[in-house]
């Protein structure tokens, strides 16, 4: 599916922009973080979502039904969540799911690099079927949102609402950054938000099927990734 075009704006434009709105929208509800984003971006915005549940998305198409959605296809994912993805579509009939996939599949990523990557050079691994895409994609916006928040990992602690991101050189809004566990559950459970089946199973942070685990009882929601290794985020949000 086409991507929009970024805006005509320069990179120095839109720091400015973002070191601005950092500042203005610092205390900003998800909704006036979004509809700034959607004021300012219009089409040249992309929500990224891994499909474990459509708050974000929910949150977003009440400000821009059409509203274009990223989700990273790396080739390892539980079928529920390719299957949450295909629901989505269904349910918000007027958003632009854009598939971000590899430069190689699962296949050819064996035949070079030797099977299960994952297993010996996880952050290799994650580069390849993750950041790369990611970055390809978003190399055709000027802004993205995500659905981060500071309660999902130490290293997320200090996430703001509006930021520059360097690392993409685009403008980075994380709308319910300061959301707590209640409220965003509260959310999904009042307007009735889809939500991947395997968060019911004991699954509460997914990501590629060969990385993630159930959590057990009472534990760190992130400790199902990359368990009994150090690793602790994939490189997406720095």
């Amino acid at each position: 599916m086409t991507a929009a075009s970024p805006t005509e704006q320069s990179t120095e434009e839109l720091k400015a922009l973002a070191e601005r709105a950092a500042e203005e929208l610092a205390d900003a509800g998800a909704e006036a973080a979004l509809r700034w984003a959607v004021e300012q971006f219009g089409d040249d915005l992309i929500v990224a979502s891994n499909m474990q549940d459509a708050v974000l998305i929910d949150l977003a198409t009440k400000v821009k039904p059409d509203v274009d959605v990223l989700f990273l296809e790396t080739g390892y994912h539980f079928a529920e969540t390719i299957g949450t993805r295909d629901a989505v579509q269904t349910v918000y009939p007027d958003i632009r799911i854009i598939d971000a996939k590899p430069a190689q599949t699962v296949a050819e990523q064996d035949a070079e690099y030797g099977p299960r990557l994952h297993e010996r050079d996880p952050n290799q691994c994650c580069f390849l079927r993750k950041v790369v895409p990611l970055r390809d994609t978003l190399a055709n916006y000027s802004c993205w949102v995500t659905g981060v928040r500071r309660v999902d990992a130490p290293t997320r602690a200090n996430t703001p609402i509006v930021t520059w991101d360097d690392r993409n050189g685009l403008v980075k809004v994380n709308p319910i950054a300061p959301w707590t566990d209640e409220e965003f559950n509260d959310y999904l459970d009042r307007h009735g938000i889809l939500q991947n089946p395997l968060v019911g199973e004991g699954y509460l942070s997914i990501g590629c099927a060969p990385c993630t685990a159930k959590v057990a009882p009472g534990a760190d929601p992130r400790s199902g990734r990359w368990a009994g290794q150090s690793k602790t985020e994939c490189g997406l949000h720095g």
